[in-house]
């Protein structure tokens, strides 16, 4: 017949069992009759540093999609305010004239009821707006062309709305896309 001892009958003595060889004996007790629980400060370090590698590639990741996010905002921002420009030169037979962003609001608040603006909105990431001539000089009336631009956060390599967009120098404004520029015109 095995012999079992209850702990909490004998809690200063070892617990014993039964194995197929035999009786073995094992102790969970320290020096001073306490039982060992919890884990050591090692174990402990180990896991909060795993915690940390894996809490610092979730955290970037997040960031690029954050960057991804705004960039796809900013290219939908920017073909909303083309629609409404056009339907503006179908019933006015030009572009508003302007140099800024904000000329855009009156001009459009039939056809876009709130112009955008960057999700940023600050810096080098605004919306930018300049009206010109069919030639691409500046314009101050009866305008025939624009030109949109608005500044992303990732380069062109990882970047595919670049593959859309107008490149070269219009209206001072530079649409490149090695400096990550991205814009439309008509």
């Amino acid at each position: 017949m095995p012999i079992i001892l209850d702990r909490t009958l004998f809690p200063m003595h070892f617990v014993v069992k039964q194995v197929s060889s035999g009786f073995s004996r094992s102790s969970k007790k320290s020096g001073f009759g306490f039982e060992k629980k919890g884990f050591t400060l090692i174990e402990l370090l180990v896991v909060i540093a795993i915690i940390g590698i894996l809490a610092s590639v979730v955290l970037a990741n997040y960031n690029e999609g954050r960057k991804s996010a705004r960039d796809a905002r900013r290219v939908s921002d920017l073909r909303q305010v083309q629609l409404a420009l056009e339907n503006y030169f179908l019933n006015m037979r030009n572009y508003p004239a302007g140099n800024t962003w904000s000329s855009l609001t009156s001009p459009l608040s039939t056809y876009l009821p709130v112009v955008p603006v960057d999700p940023l909105n600050s810096g080098s990431n605004v919306y930018n707006y300049k009206s010109l001539t069919a030639a691409g000089a500046d314009c101050s009336s009866a305008c025939t062309s624009y030109v949109l631009r608005a500044v992303t956060e990732r380069d062109a390599a990882n970047n595919p709305v670049f593959s859309n967009d107008v490149d070269g120098s219009w209206g001072g404004y530079d649409c490149e896309d090695n400096i990550k520029a991205y814009c439309l015109r008509p």
